[in-house]
């Protein structure tokens, strides 16, 4: 169901190559269901482990183009996000605490009965260990599946 497997992948969106993990799964939704569901960052706090807040800073063409993150105990950064609609693929990359933020992608690929998902995320440095466990992707993909099938 998963692929944890580490990738060394150049973004094009930052100017060096970032060390990103890479998890897929399955979701017995449809693509645009789960499209909706990721790109709607007014519920993030409901599916995303540890993550305290997620304000809104500006959008573009109806979905979330900026947006400030508290999460753990301490963290906060703001992220600015790309979309493609066609290819259902989600960009991110911080634009305030690089340190403490994120960069990665989500994609949503159609799969006979509904959806793969592949997730990717690079943590921040400033990340303590116990921060990376609150963030694992594994557990973050998990609980996206189980928010999009409610």
């Amino acid at each position: 169901m998963h692929d944890p497997a580490p990738a060394l992948a150049a973004h094009h969106a930052v100017d060096y190559p970032v060390r990103v993990q890479t998890v897929t799964a399955f979701v017995p939704r449809d693509p645009t269901a789960c499209w909706r569901a990721f790109t709607d960052a007014r519920h993030l706090t409901s599916w995303v482990p540890g993550l305290r807040r997620a304000d809104i800073l500006s959008k573009a063409r109806g979905l979330a183009a900026e947006v400030h993150f508290e999460f753990a105990s301490e963290l906060a950064y703001t992220l600015v996000y790309t979309y493609d609609a066609e290819t259902r693929e989600v960009r991110w990359q911080p634009k305030l605490g690089r340190a403490e933020g994120v960069t990665g992608f989500a994609r949503f690929d159609p799969r006979d009965g509904g959806t793969q998902v592949t997730y990717a995320l690079e943590h921040g440095e400033a990340r303590t260990t116990a921060d990376l466990e609150l963030g694992n992707l594994e557990a973050l993909v998990d609980a996206f599946v189980a928010f999009v099938q409610r």
